[in-house]
């Protein structure tokens, strides 16, 4: 095995998975992300904001200015608290929701937390997800597997953005996280790729539709990022050469996705971005 392919050493959690015993522990930007005052005052909902790209997403967020909420489930609540202390270190206000998205009401009522802690709301980012890659075939994803990957990550997206859509005024911003997987598969994907597809095509007809109201909508592509979703849902062999088939030859981190989201939602870099899917995947297309 080449020194590009042992990137990872073998692991293994449970889902949801955490963060402090990932080996090595994801970079989200703690010591190198600097902000330039992009979102200064601008109040940002951020779903799965506890660890991985959305914890980067908090972090860069509160250091360009923003106040925070995040939602995370109760059993990542160690996640979640040590995303709060990044961002109010930053100064910043970090609102907490442990709620699970996959029950509608609870969905609902997280924006409302958040827009009662926030005292408002300018940027949605859509970005709690759910796989799970340990089978081997189309045969063995059953119903309660649909179900919480759809839920998760397709339900909770509409529930969450038609609420938020009741306090969201001209100016505002609503970002999706896609994937690499809606334009190349993985085989033990099919559900989690079907999810983040339909997602790409909720992202071209939101911002056809709110266009008109002064709401932008885009989303962004990962490809193979090192979250604690990997360990959590992957075979152990595929974990040690996670993301080594990339063109640039490794996995990515989370702090390496978390600017595509600053610039989206920043209008001094994209007032006239909408409707599109930003590809940051290592060098995979995204077409």
């Amino acid at each position: 095995m080449s020194e590009q392919d042992e990137q990872f050493p073998a692991q293994q959690q449970q889902p949801p998975g955490l963060t402090d015993p990932m080996t090595p522990t994801p970079d989200h930007g703690e010591s190198s992300y600097e902000g330039h005052g992009l979102l200064t005052g601008r109040r940002a909902l951020i779903t799965g904001g506890d660890s991985g790209i959305g914890r980067a997403v908090a972090i860069a967020y509160a250091r360009e200015g923003a106040d925070v909420a995040i939602v995370y489930l109760p059993e990542e609540q160690a996640d979640a608290d040590e995303t709060s202390r990044w961002v109010e270190e930053a100064g910043r206000r970090c609102v907490q929701i442990p709620t699970d998205l996959t029950d509608e009401q609870a969905a609902r009522g997280a924006v409302r937390t958040a827009v009662s802690g926030l005292g408002g709301l300018d940027i949605l980012v859509n970005n709690a997800g759910f796989q799970m890659a340990r089978r081997e075939s189309v045969a063995d994803i059953t119903s309660e597997d649909l179900d919480r990957t759809f839920k998760t990550n397709l339900y909770a997206l509409f529930w969450v953005t038609q609420t938020a859509l009741e306090h969201l005024g001209e100016g505002s911003v609503i970002l999706n996280n896609s994937s690499i997987q809606a334009y190349q598969p993985s085989e033990t994907l099919l559900d989690y790729a079907s999810t983040k597809a339909a997602i790409n095509n909720v992202t071209v007809n939101l911002a056809s539709e709110l266009g008109s109201r002064g709401i932008r909508v885009n989303a962004v592509a990962p490809g193979p990022i090192w979250t604690p979703l990997q360990p959590a849902t992957q075979f152990t062999e595929k974990v040690e050469k996670f993301g080594s088939d990339a063109p640039l030859g490794r996995a990515g981190q989370p702090a390496e996705v978390a600017p595509a989201f600053v610039f989206l939602a920043a209008d001094s870099t994209a007032s006239y971005v909408s409707g599109t899917v930003l590809g940051v995947t290592g060098g995979k297309p995204v077409f």
